[in-house]
């Protein structure tokens, strides 16, 4: 598999206000993201992850160094418009995505301002709804739907322009557990369908499912690798800011409390085998 994702010595620094000194973010990132993964970035706010993001898809351009994506610079003025048909994002709040009164219009917003044709919009707005299961709700108002479903829409309008990677940026941060799960679960069935995805997220519980996790502290990656390597060390997760997965804490204590099951535990699937097990031999 190749790379979709590269950032090579990448540097970048917010500018500074009224003669004040910038704040610099990245001085050396160096990071590749491969096609058809799942990679979870994990950090507390104002760690960079989210200025990060933003370099997939040239909102921010670097000070230094380089991103590619697919190959192009992103600081080519020319390929603007070919890596925002690459790479799509997905913030925190939808409502701020969400331009149409109609689902099924603002779906298709995306690809009118690319010059597509009406029956392949057809096609595609068609198409992006019933993936992310929101096809029934292609003739509501938007702002009548939930939060979950409010992005889901908005994941739906990304779907339509035909992507090769999906970035969200806190997608559920403002979603309670239900919307959150929603959402996820159209995440992960993506993904399973060839999508790249980039999750920003400071709930660790959904990166469980990943293929690959990256840490952030203080703009630099302190640690890359599968989530059984991430949350590993509960300690080490807490010098930088972060908590183990729910299912992950109730594991370690229930074997400190002398229950005799594996230790690399990360979903509720997992404990529910392991005590199953357990319950067997007793």
């Amino acid at each position: 598999m190749s790379d979709i994702i590269v950032t090579e010595h990448l540097a970048y620094t917010y500018p500074g206000m009224d003669d004040m000194p910038g704040v610099a973010v990245f001085e050396d990132m160096n990071l590749t993201v491969e096609e058809g993964s799942f990679v979870a970035i994990l950090g507390t706010n104002g760690c960079g992850k989210s200025t990060l993001a933003k370099h997939f898809n040239s909102i921010l351009l670097p000070c230094g160094g380089k991103v590619w994506v697919s190959g192009m610079d992103t600081s080519d003025e020319n390929k603007l418009i070919a890596i925002r048909r690459n790479v799509g994002m997905v913030f925190q709040n939808p409502d701020n995505q969400i331009v149409a009164t109609i689902v099924e219009d603002d779906v298709a917003f995306g690809p009118e301002n690319l010059g597509i044709s009406s029956p392949e919009i057809r096609r595609r707005v068609d198409n992006a709804l019933k993936q992310v299961g929101m096809y029934e709700y292609r003739e509501h108002a938007p702002h009548l739907l939930s939060g979950g479903q409010k992005q889901r829409v908005a994941i739906a309008g990304m779907l339509a322009m035909n992507l090769e990677c999906l970035v969200l940026d806190e997608p559920t941060a403002m979603l309670d557990p239900r919307g959150r799960k929603e959402v996820m679960d159209v995440v992960k069935e993506l993904n399973k369908k060839g999508m790249t995805v980039i999750c920003i997220t400071h709930y660790m519980d959904e990166s469980v499912d990943a293929d690959r996790g990256i840490v952030m502290s203080n703009g630099h990656i302190v640690k890359d690798g599968t989530p059984k390597q991430i949350f590993k060390s509960a300690l080490e997760l807490k010098s930088y800011g972060l908590e183990l997965p729910k299912c992950t804490y109730i594991a370690n204590k229930l074997i400190e409390n002398g229950l005799p099951i594996q230790k690399d535990i990360l979903t509720y699937s997992e404990l529910e085998k392991e005590l199953c097990k357990l319950f067997q031999k007793i």
